[in-house]
C-alpha cells in the first residue's frame, strides 16, 4: 500500500530519532525550579536560523510564565528549552535529550513541521504535550489529511490552518474595504501555508469572494516573488493574501514596494515578527494586516503587565503571539496541574492522563482568549483578532 507523504516522513524522522536518541547529551536553555520538586516543561524551537523570532520569543515568554508560577510558591515548574532551528530532524534530537533530561510534560515544538515529526513520540511515550505555535493538523492528528485519529495527549493554544483561513476569509467578506479583487501567494512545499491556503480557496468561494490571482512557490524559488507579484498586479488585485511566514513575506512587501505595487497586504499568524526581522525596513510593513489572538496594545490588566514585563525582559522588544501563546501554555499547564493535583514525583505517564482529562474539559482565561477550551483531539477554540501594523506596531483594529 502506497503511503502518505506525511506518514513516509514522520517514520523516517522516527527511525532517525532511534539512530540520534542515544548520541543526544543533555544541555539548551533552562530556566525554573531545579530540584527535584519541580515538575519538567520541555520544549524545542528555532533559537537560531531564518524562524529564530518564533523560537526566541516562545522561549523568553515561558521563562517568565515559569519564573511568575515558582515565584507564588506552591507548584514548581523547570524548563528546559532545545534548539531545533525549524529543522524536524533536529526537533526528533531535541526530543531525544529532553527525554533523557527527564521530561514530564512539554511545550513541543514552536513551528509546524518539526511538530509533526515529534508528536508520535509524545504519543508512543505517552508525555502530555501543548504547541504554542504549531498549527498544522499533523501535529495533533496521525491522519491530518482527513483531521482523523487523534494522538489525544498532543494539543495546540494556536489556530489550527484550517481555521485560519476559514477566518480570513470571513473578515475579508465582512470588510470589502480592504480590497475586493483578491490575489493569494502561498507556499506550496508548506504544511502551514497549504494548509492555511486550501481552507481559505474553499470558504472564499462559499463567501463570494472575488480571488483574481493565485501564486505559488517552494523552498527551491523563495527569494524571487517578482513574477507572482507582477501576474497579481496584471489580474487587477488590490489586496494580497499571504499564509506564509514573516521570513518570504518581507520579501514580497520589499519587492512590491519596488515594482511600485501598493495592494493592501494581509497575513496570518507567522507574519507575526516581521517588525523585528534583522534588516527589513519595517516602513514597507505600514499597513499590513495580519489576523492573531494577541494584540500587544491591548489596555487589559493581563496584557499591559505582560508586555512591559516581556519588554523589560527583551531589550524594549514588544512580545508578539507566539510568545503570548506561550506564556498562556504554562499557564494553562499550572491551571490543569493544580487542578489535578499533579506532583513532580509522578510519572509522565500519570501526569499526561492527568492533564488530559483537564484540558479536554477545563475552561481557559488568558492573554491569547477568554473562555478558551480544548477539543478531544487537542484543537482550541478562541477568537482571533484583527490588527494593523502603524507607526512601526501592532495595532489592534477594534481598539
Amino acid at each position: 500500500m502506497k503511503m502518505k507523504g506525511w506518514y513516509r516522513k514522520t517514520v523516517s524522522v522516527a527511525l532517525a530519532a532511534a539512530m540520534t536518541m542515544s548520541l543526544a547529551a543533555c544541555g539548551g536553555a533552562s530556566a525554573g525550579g531545579k530540584g527535584s520538586g519541580a515538575i519538567k516543561i520541555g520544549a524545542s524551537g528555532p533559537l537560531t536560523g531564518p524562524a529564530a523570532v518564533y523560537g526566541n520569543a516562545v522561549k523568553a515568554a515561558a521563562e517568565m510564565a515559569v519564573e511568575e508560577v515558582n515565584a507564588k510558591g506552591g507548584l514548581q515548574f523547570a524548563l528546559d528549552f532545545e534548539d531545533d532551528t525549524h529543522d524536524a530532524e533536529k526537533a526528533v534530537t531535541a526530543y531525544g535529550v529532553l527525554k533523557d533530561w527527564g521530561m514530564q510534560v512539554s511545550l513541543a515544538t514552536v513551528t509546524s513541521a518539526p511538530g509533526a515529526a515529534v508528536a508520535p513520540m509524545y504519543s508512543d511515550d505517552k508525555i502530555f504535550a501543548i504547541t504554542p505555535s504549531g498549527s498544522s493538523l499533523a501535529i495533533i492528528y496521525r491522519d491530518p489529511d482527513n483531521a482523523a485519529d487523534p494522538y489525544g495527549n498532543v494539543f495546540q493554544m494556536c489556530f489550527t490552518d484550517p481555521n485560519q483561513g476559514i477566518a480570513s476569509a470571513d473578515y475579508l467578506a465582512a470588510h470589502p474595504d480592504l480590497g475586493t479583487k483578491i490575489a493569494v501567494i502561498y507556499k506550496n512545499d508548506d504544511n502551514y501555508s497549504s494548509g492555511i491556503f486550501a481552507k481559505f480557496k474553499s470558504q472564499a468561494s462559499a463567501n463570494s469572494l472575488d480571488v483574481v490571482y493565485t501564486g505559488t512557490f517552494d523552498d527551491s524559488n523563495a527569494s524571487d516573488f517578482t513574477v507572482q507579484l507582477k501576474q497579481a498586479q496584471d489580474a487587477g488585485a488590490d489586496l494580497i493574501f499571504l499564509p506564509i511566514y514573516y521570513d518570504p513575506a518581507s520579501l514580497i512587501l520589499t519587492q512590491a514596494n519596488q515594482m511600485g505595487y501598493a495592494p493592501t497586504f494581509f497575513g496570518v499568524d507567522g507574519m507575526d515578527g516581521i517588525l523585528t526581522l534583522e534588516g527589513f525596513d519595517t516602513s514597507l510593513a505600514e499597513g499590513v494586516y495580519l489576523l492573531t489572538p494577541f494584540s500587544a496594545d491591548a489596555k487589559d490588566d493581563l496584557t499591559t503587565k505582560f508586555t512591559a514585563n516581556y519588554k523589560a525582559k527583551m531589550n524594549g522588544e514588544i512580545p508578539n503571539q507566539f510568545a503570548a501563546d506561550a506564556y498562556d501554555c504554562v499557564y494553562a499547564i499550572a491551571q490543569a496541574c493544580e487542578a489535578a493535583g499533579v506532583t513532580a514525583d509522578m510519572s509522565a505517564s500519570d501526569i499526561c492522563d492527568k492533564l488530559t482529562g483537564q484540558f479536554s474539559s477545563m475552561t481557559f482565561n488568558g492573554l491569547t482568549g477568554q473562555n478558551v477550551t480544548w477539543s478531544a483531539s487537542g484543537e482550541v477554540s478562541k477568537s482571533p483578532k484583527a490588527v494593523v501594523i502603524k507607526d512601526g506596531a501592532y495595532v489592534g483594529v477594534e481598539n
